[in-house]
């Protein structure tokens, strides 16, 4: 398992183990003890899945503090375009984004630290993204920011599938930080 950081402080991508034989292939997508060497003592609290068509964008989500938390996201089926913004006010990156192809056959993950706001547009049908978090769901810190607000154009995709939920988001032009 690889860590590897990004442009955005505490983003990173992961390069997990593999192997494939003539059952078919394995995939470690964590390891306590790498994290901790990388100084990331974090404990998983709930791990969830996604299935999604091609076309569909979920995001861009978060959860205000005190329930922020930290993600361990990857694709176990599909492909998928994930984007992350820097949301945390007193950062050298905030308003910063950056995007990464996360799909059944390079097998990355993304860590998210907290103050990040997370989301993704599937390429292809079928596509099932996972996803750990630190913290339990609390629908009264459930939070995000409008898809499109930000600046990225999502490969140019003219009609998304998107949650009417998602789509009452604010823009990022009005959004109030609670990341310091």
């Amino acid at each position: 398992m690889k860590l590897n950081k990004t442009s955005i402080d505490g983003l990173l991508l992961i390069e997990n183990f593999q192997a494939e034989d003539n059952r078919g292939a394995f995939v470690k997508t964590f390891n306590r003890d790498d994290f901790s060497n990388n100084s990331l003592n974090v404990e998983w609290k709930e791990s969830y899945f996604s299935i999604s068509h091609k076309g569909t964008i979920r995001g861009m989500h978060f959860q205000n503090p005190p329930h922020d938390h930290e993600k361990l996201v990857y694709v176990a089926k599909g492909a998928i375009i994930d984007v992350v913004l820097d949301l945390r006010s007193d950062s050298n990156t905030f308003s910063q984004y950056e995007i990464f192809e996360l799909n059944d056959r390079n097998r990355y993950s993304l860590y998210i630290p907290k103050g990040l706001a997370h989301g993704f547009m599937s390429l292809e049908d079928g596509t099932i993204t996972v996803y750990n978090v630190s913290t339990v769901y609390a629908p009264e810190s459930d939070n995000g920011i409008l898809y499109n607000s930000f600046g990225y154009d999502w490969n140019g995709i003219t009609k998304p599938i998107i949650s009417e939920r998602d789509l009452k988001f604010q823009p990022f032009t009005k959004f109030k930080s609670p990341f310091l």
